[in-house]
């Protein structure tokens, strides 16, 4: 018997299952930690090779749903290049395919609407550098201003230079977005960036008055980052969040 699982895996190399499998993963963790919102926000990974190939996940499914095999590969307008039969939101790839096409680096690109993000993109200081986690958002930290649902095209170059060559983009009124190389520190830059805005929220609101971090510290963030985890980023932390999902369920392997 053929399963939808072992069908894609026959018809892709071990580089891009791979690649299916973490950001399998990545859509569970979001839903593990309640980061989700129904099914209404994206993370997009490039395929390794040389074509312009991106993996998205299926309209329609919930982040807690989603496998290997289900994940559905697109070129940069947003079409299938791969026989799935599963649709994407084209909409949704809208903030993702711009940053694809603009930045190399950019191969994992990581878009949420968390409560605590939503909020502190809703205050006009953005985040305040009063955490040992806002520390590194604040040194490569962007911010844009919202232009309505991403649906116009127009949007793309101004969402674009707000970016920059950062690894953090505040979406104001909207949400988070994270951009790496790979999606473990994709993951990882998010998992940063909502525990910042969480704390902000929870010190704004025990009220008093806030003691704010040096910004020479701030400036020294990055090198502190790679020294900490030993130049690994968040594949240092990823291994085990992957043995986190697959004691509960490792149908994401699938």
């Amino acid at each position: 018997m053929t399963t939808a699982g072992s069908s894609v895996r026959a018809n892709v190399s071990e580089e891009e299952w791979g690649q299916r499998v973490d950001l399998a993963a990545c859509y569970r963790l979001v839903a593990h930690y309640h980061w989700d919102d129904l099914i209404f926000t994206h993370i997009s990974a490039r395929v390794p090779g040389p074509e312009h190939h991106f993996l998205i996940n299926p309209y329609g499914m919930l982040f807690e749903e989603i496998t290997a095999s289900s994940l559905v590969k697109v070129n940069l307008q947003g079409q299938k290049v791969m026989p799935s039969p599963h649709e994407i939101n084209p909409a949704g790839f809208t903030i993702h395919s711009a940053i694809h096409a603009a930045r190399e680096d950019a191969r994992c690109v990581l878009h949420l609407h968390t409560l605590n993000g939503v909020a502190v993109g809703a205050q006009k200081a953005g985040v305040l550098p009063i955490s040992q986690q806002s520390i590194l958002v604040l040194s490569s930290l962007g911010y844009h201003d919202y232009e309505g649902v991403a649906l116009n095209e127009a949007e793309k170059p101004r969402l674009v230079a707000d970016l920059g060559a950062k690894s953090f983009l505040m979406l104001r009124n909207h949400g988070l977005l994270t951009v790496a190389d790979t999606i473990p520190d994709a993951f990882a830059f998010m998992y940063v960036f909502e525990a910042a805005c969480a704390i902000q929220v929870r010190a704004l609101a025990g009220g008093g008055e806030l003691i704010p971090i040096d910004p020479r510290i701030i400036a020294g963030a990055q090198a502190q980052v790679k020294q900490v985890t030993r130049g690994a980023g968040g594949g240092l932390a990823w291994t085990g969040l992957l043995r986190r999902l697959d004691r509960s369920d490792n149908s994401f392997r699938s």
